[in-house]
């Protein structure tokens, strides 16, 4: 497919104007080199980590790896995380801007020593597969926006029914969407399951059972959607819940799947205190589940589950754009009453989303959203259920059932 503009490509170069280390994290094959390549401009050495003989000199003497390196992009910075030590001495010595420009396909901030090393270095910004807005071509959504100014977002092109199912099992690989075929689109994400687990496990984590990280991973498709618990989990693979806690914390560094943690109040005493569990691409996702539009189509049951999973990755890449900064969590009391994901701002302003895969909204499907106002007073800006239809709906003061294309609009 034509190569297409990244939303994250702004923050790119307003960080490289002013941060001395800028780290573009995201899975492989997400177009982070890409996107990277082209913002480096001439002049900029480019090394990749996936080079075996510049992986073998950036593991054996970072220092004189680095030295001599005026401006650089480093490919997969991950499989050498000392490597981070040599470019923070670098940058310590010469403080101008934009110096190193990195990519990494691991989460390196979960590391103590890399993230001490380089605070107040360098900038992280996440770069996630395609969202629905950079494939549908939007300037900048207004989606956020929107809801935290109090208003129903704008609704995008629609993509109802048959074209909703295609959306979201479909995912934003651009590798994968380029195949029309989707028995070829399973094919890719599962031959792509296979290429992460056996090359870049290794690099960040001691790992001592590999067999059972592909298991572990189709295991907790089953769950995707979910209030995640580790030890049924791991029964199935005969797996102790501190193993498959530690195990799966691999898969989320790999930025496969991620927790959403619960939402804390002290108004509110009966609530989840269990995380639910993600994962960042709906395709790969319907992949190991073995979803295809005739399955969900002869049985829409398991659409829910990945429906829930494509909205909260869209939501966590229109942040990832955003001048403001988000927390996320989800809400759930002991009544089940729930909302499935909830966003807070810099300000302490609070907008609720609860998601439905019908195109039908009642109005017990916003008692969620009031349990969750009611707790937060003024500080409730919006609660919206996101659902199947082309039409926004008011459902009182500060609630409506908003399309999903408005994720994209």
């Amino acid at each position: 497919m034509d190569l297409l503009p990244r939303l994250a490509a702004n923050r790119v170069r307003e960080a490289l104007a002013d941060t001395r280390v800028v780290l573009l994290a995201g899975p492989r094959q997400s177009g982070k080199t890409t996107l990277a390549q082209a913002l480096a401009g001439e002049g900029r050495t480019y090394l990749t980590l996936d080079d075996a003989t510049t992986l073998a000199a950036a593991r054996s003497d970072p220092t004189g790896l680095v030295r001599g390196l005026e401006t650089a992009t480093i490919d997969e910075v991950q499989r050498a995380p000392d490597l981070l030590l040599a470019i923070k001495e670098a940058v310590d010595r010469d403080r101008r801007p934009g110096r190193f420009l990195l990519t990494g396909s691991a989460n390196l901030m979960t590391l103590p020593r890399i993230a001490d090393s380089l605070a107040g270095r360098m900038e992280t910004i996440r770069l996630l597969p395609l969202a629905q807005a950079e494939i549908h071509g939007a300037v900048r959504p207004g989606f956020l926006t929107a809801l935290f100014s109090g208003r129903v977002p704008s609704v995008g092109a629609p993509r109802l029914g048959t074209d909703l199912v295609e959306t979201v099992l479909a995912g934003g690989y651009p590798e994968a969407l380029a195949r029309r075929n989707w028995a070829r689109r399973q094919d890719w994400h599962l031959n792509y399951i296979e290429a992460v687990i056996g090359r870049d496990v290794r690099d960040i984590a001691q790992v001592d059972q590999m067999d059972r990280m592909p298991r572990l991973l189709r295991a907790l498709a089953e769950h995707s959607g979910q209030l995640v618990s580790h030890s049924a989990v791991g029964a199935a693979l005969n797996l102790n819940h501190v193993t498959t806690q530690r195990y799966t914390g691999v898969l989320e560094q790999l930025f496969l799947v991620r927790t959403l943690p619960p939402w804390r109040n002290n108004a509110l005493s009966r609530l989840s205190k269990t995380p639910k569990l993600h994962f960042l691409d709906s395709g790969l996702l319907a992949s190991l589940r073995n979803l295809t539009p005739e399955r969900i189509a002869a049985n829409r049951t398991p659409f829910g589950a990945v429906l829930e999973s494509f909205v909260f990755s869209e939501i966590l890449k229109l942040t990832s754009w955003d001048e403001d900064r988000y927390v996320l969590s989800h809400f759930r009391d002991k009544a089940m009453d729930e909302v499935d994901i909830v966003l807070e701002n810099r300000a302490g302003q609070i907008v609720g989303l609860e998601i439905k895969a019908s195109g039908t909204v009642r109005a017990g499907d916003f008692n969620g959203l009031r349990k969750l106002r009611a707790a937060v007073g003024e500080r409730f800006a919006f609660g919206a259920v996101l659902y199947d239809h082309d039409q926004p709906v008011p459902f009182g003061e500060d609630l409506a059932a908003v399309p999903l294309s408005a994720l994209w609009g």
